[in-house]
């Protein structure tokens, strides 16, 4: 008898190799019930290996989702002139709500020692960085951890999300296009994301040039207009010119590298 973990192996191995999509198909493969093998599939989600599409199916990214931990080290100093640029737009007293995510990982970070601030996040990366600053009120969504992303998503987290509104909401993305919107690997973390979206009076996504155009996954997050992109220096203008055609708000990010004043800045294309 094939062990649980074997099985789900061999999900992977197909997945990536003849590209079985199909809950049933896998079920009658292995002999075993559809639950089960959702079950898999939400494992195999959450350990990043896996991007699900609705209806129980599972589709496979051109490259697996990286982790948190991965992407911490990956366009460190964009990150950090996005970072800065995010941070120097958040005022005292404001409620803001900030995303999972290295580059709102990084946003956090500028962020510890400001005052009168109240910040409400699902990361367990920002809980990490703020907790120990006196001057911010740290509220956390509570749900299902998701691992690789280190992120609570669910109901819970969507409940919670219904009964705040934030002066700023700063989104990250695992990709983001001027048409579709965000991409992320998991249809759980698109639905928190959407749900975010809804409740800011400005609305950020912190994505840098790596990540423009892009589509690893199948799972998407439309964000009603207006909102804001804030990328950096490397960006290929003809991906921003397509934002902005879309109506989206475009700042690039200028780090200290960029330009010749080597001062952190920024340019906008509206």
């Amino acid at each position: 008898m094939t062990t649980a973990k074997a099985r789900r192996e061999e999900i992977y191995r197909l997945a990536t190799t003849a590209g079985l999509t199909s809950v049933e198909e896998l079920s009658q493969r292995f002999n075993v019930t559809a639950s089960t093998i959702r079950r898999d599939l939400a494992l195999l989600n959450d350990e990043g290996k896996l991007a699900r599409t609705y209806g129980g199916a599972l589709a496979i990214g051109a490259h697996p989702e990286a982790s948190l931990r991965q992407r911490i080290g990956e366009a460190f100093e964009e990150k950090q002139a996005i970072a800065q640029w995010a941070a120097g737009q958040v005022q005292a007293g404001e409620s803001i709500l900030l995303d999972g995510g290295s580059t709102v990982g990084a946003l956090a970070h500028a962020l510890r020692d400001r005052s009168g601030l109240t910040v409400t996040t699902p990361a367990l990366n920002t809980v990490q960085e703020l907790a120990d600053s006196p001057g911010i009120h740290v509220d956390c969504l509570g749900g299902r951890l998701r691992s690789v992303s280190q992120t609570f998503v669910g109901p819970l987290a969507e409940a919670a999300l219904e009964r705040m509104t934030f002066d700023r909401v700063f989104l990250g993305a695992d990709a983001v296009t001027a048409d579709d919107g965000i991409c992320e690997a998991d249809q759980a973390q698109t639905r928190l994301k959407e749900l975010m979206a809804r409740r800011g009076a400005d609305v950020y996504v912190l994505a840098d040039s790596s990540k423009l155009g892009q589509r690893p996954f199948h799972a998407w997050v439309r964000l009603p207009l207006p909102w804001m992109l804030v990328t950096d220096a490397d960006a290929d203008p003809h991906e921003v010119e397509l934002f902005r055609r879309a109506g989206v708000r475009v700042t690039i990010a200028q780090g200290a590298h960029a330009g010749t004043s080597g001062r952190l800045g920024a340019e906008e294309a509206s």
